[in-house]
């Protein structure tokens, strides 16, 4: 490896040579060097970006594309560290051995801080799905804290003047729409909010309003579009569709069902089979089918109070199997595998209510 290298052989030898450069180090530093593609911002130390895949220097980038019309790269491999300042030996280490394999410091502090804005493909160790995942269970937290709040409104105004209450409406849906505007991967829990907050300000027509009945019939064979993750109300409905209206009803997952117009949506936004009034999307599917049998009926009961938290039916069976479905998709279940299962909880629960 003492031989004269072009600068192409050199960037391939610093790939290979990376590894090396690593092993003598001190455990925190190499620790820090094997998550090189673990992308962040520091408050201290330098951020370093190989060019081109092979890890040559900007100078070698240049000289490549002159001598052999190489294309820049679409992807950048950068390292950002950040150590002690007591450990000045070990950074001006780091830093050498950087050097070696043509790393280039890039600036990054001013003013007394730092920030760094890097845009990349992906990010070691977690796939893309991952992180969308990350990004919607944080949303969903910010969902559920406006649920509680909207519930404890609901709970507060019963009979009393909606004009009253306009103010902490608004700010309700002030808050859901900033949450909207950071929402970029439609977290499904935006869906319960909306819920809510259609709830609370009295917009959706009541359940004692006629609605016609439906013939199950002209359901057969269909294909039934529900939002991503399901919990409670939309396994129970699945499970009720498959159990009284088809047998062999077919479930997709979507956020959006306009894009999908051969297929019956439920439990979404503006969609026949949804909550309406008082009732959740389970209990609509019930009375929208006439369905009377009793068993089926408890199991709305015990979804009704798990989804709205409402008291109404006082069964606390369905908070127990909501918290599983939940586990389930924090155990990385996909949505198919979730409501399999769901149907078999759901058929247990019927059969054990029948006795």
């Amino acid at each position: 490896m003492n031989a004269p290298f072009s600068p192409v052989s050199r960037s391939i030898l610093a790939l290979s040579g990376l590894s090396a450069a690593i092993r003598p180090l001190t455990p925190p530093v190499r620790e820090t060097m094997m998550r090189a593609r673990v992308i962040g911002t520091t408050k201290r130390g330098f951020v370093f970006i190989s060019f081109l895949p092979f890890g040559s220097a900007l100078k070698y980038i240049l000289h490549s594309c002159m001598a052999v019309n190489m294309n820049l790269p679409k992807a950048w491999l950068l390292l950002l560290y950040g150590l002690p300042t007591k450990h000045s030996a070990e950074r001006v280490s780091l830093w050498r051995k950087l050097r070696k394999f043509g790393a280039l410091q890039l600036k990054t502090c001013d003013d007394g801080g730092d920030a760094a804005l890097i845009r990349v493909k992906e990010i070691e160790g977690l796939s893309n799905q991952q992180i969308a995942q990350m990004f919607n269970e944080a949303r969903a937290r910010d969902y559920a804290d406006l649920g509680r709040a909207a519930t404890a409104f609901i709970k507060k105004r019963k009979g009393k003047r909606k004009d009253s209450s306009n103010d902490e409406l608004e700010k309700f849906q002030q808050r859901f729409n900033e949450i909207r505007e950071i929402d970029y991967f439609d977290c499904p829990a935006a869906h319960d909010a909306q819920i809510l907050l259609k709830r609370a300000a009295g917009l959706f027509p009541t359940s004692s309003q006629p609605s016609p009945k439906l013939d199950a019939k002209k359901f057969v064979g269909k294909t039934w579009l529900t939002r991503p993750r399901p919990e409670i109300d939309r396994v129970g409905s699945a499970w009720l569709i498959r159990k009284f209206i088809d047998a062999k009803a077919r479930f997709v997952f979507a956020t959006n069902p306009a894009a999908h117009p051969e297929v019956v949506p439920y439990d979404m936004l503006d969609v026949e089979f949804t909550h309406q009034g008082e009732d959740c999307t389970y209990e609509t599917l019930l009375r929208r089918f006439g369905l009377r049998d009793r068993a089926a009926q408890q199991i709305g009961e015990m979804i009704h109070d798990a989804d709205l938290e409402d008291g109404k039916f006082k069964r606390a069976e369905g908070f127990g199997l909501d918290r599983v479905f939940k586990g389930w998709a924090k155990l990385n279940l996909s949505d198919v595998e979730i409501l399999a299962k769901g149907f078999d909880c759901f058929e247990a629960l019927y059969n054990w209510l029948r006795k």
